[in-house]
């Protein structure tokens, strides 16, 4: 089966397709033909081992000392049953489904991956594309787990900042849609429409004021891109108010039965028509090398997809 591989850390260039064995699920997992994955950020600084310096050491010895000890990237994917292992109730072969790969070491740049079944791993929403399941799953689910620690009751003030990145774009939809707090969003000129459209009810352009002199009016204020100077961002907090950071409270380390309880959740919300995953650009596997040259540019509007493999019906 085709697979894109890296052999050392690296620019784009240093991904390659290339052909490796097609796995067998074992007696708990589903084999799944992948028909789309996405270009994360997380993706991009795997590949260039670009980390924040208090996490270069972790990072070494988690992703590779001298080379990367996991040579397939992709956090999230979408796709089809093609196999069940005999001890599997929960799916059949033929069912849509998306997942997340971050607990099994990622992996989704491959035609057919195996995950396990009570993993993070879920029925596809009925109302997307392959190519936006994919997408959902990262941002919406970092955005969902972060803004449910503070509580956000309806009508209260929630500041976004980096709003039309993944997580951002994600996180306006669910604090306005889901928690029904008034919203605002912080971006560059390009992307204050679409930021709008998502349901943020007041948006402030970064490169053409100072959000930080808005003052202390808000309940929340969530740096979603973790740019931000967490000083000026809680000069902005009411007395009772909360500062999140999508690098401190995402709590990735949830349990089993949480991870896929918060999927379904997010399926839930994107079927009642309360989320949508936003998608920038989408490459064909092939073209990954470029895929990741646009992330790195670093200004990408939600999410970059990659259809791994069409079918003949328009994706649903």
């Amino acid at each position: 089966m085709k697979a894109v591989v890296y052999e050392r850390y690296g620019p784009p260039e240093v991904l390659h397709l290339t052909e490796i064995a097609k796995p067998t699920p074992k007696d708990n997992e589903v084999l799944i033909k992948v028909r789309a994955t996405t270009v994360t950020v997380g993706d991009s600084r795997m590949r260039s081992f670009t980390v924040p310096r208090a996490q270069w050491l972790f990072a070494r010895l988690y992703l590779g000392i001298r080379k990367p000890r996991r040579p397939i990237l992709g956090m999230e994917l979408a796709g089809d049953v093609e196999a069940v292992g005999k001890h599997v109730t929960r799916y059949r072969v033929g069912d849509a489904v998306f997942a997340s790969t971050f607990e099994v070491g990622f992996g989704g740049y491959v035609e057919y991956k195996c995950l396990p079944a009570d993993g993070n791993l879920a029925p596809k929403p009925t109302n997307l594309t392959y190519e936006e399941a994919a997408a959902a799953v990262g941002g919406g689910i970092t955005a969902l787990r972060t803004l449910r620690q503070a509580n956000i009751q309806p009508g209260q003030q929630v500041l976004i900042y980096g709003a039309s990145g993944a997580v951002g774009t994600n996180a306006v939809q669910i604090a306005a849609r889901h928690f029904g707090a008034a919203v605002t969003g912080v971006c560059s000129t390009s992307n204050l429409e679409m930021v709008q459209a998502l349901g943020a009810a007041r948006v402030i352009d970064y490169t053409q004021a100072d959000f930080t002199e808005d003052g202390p009016i808000y309940d929340v204020v969530f740096d979603a891109v973790a740019k931000a100077s967490p000083e000026q961002c809680k000069q902005l907090l009411k007395p009772t108010g909360i500062y999140l950071n999508v690098h401190k409270h995402s709590s990735g380390g949830s349990a089993p039965n949480q991870r896929n309880a918060d999927l379904l959740f997010l399926k839930s919300l994107i079927e009642a028509g309360k989320l949508k995953p936003v998608i920038d650009r989408c490459y064909p596997l092939e073209e990954i090398v470029e895929a990741h040259r646009y992330v790195d540019q670093g200004h990408k509007r939600g999410n970059v997809a990659i259809t791994v493999s069409s079918i003949t019906n328009g994706g649903k």
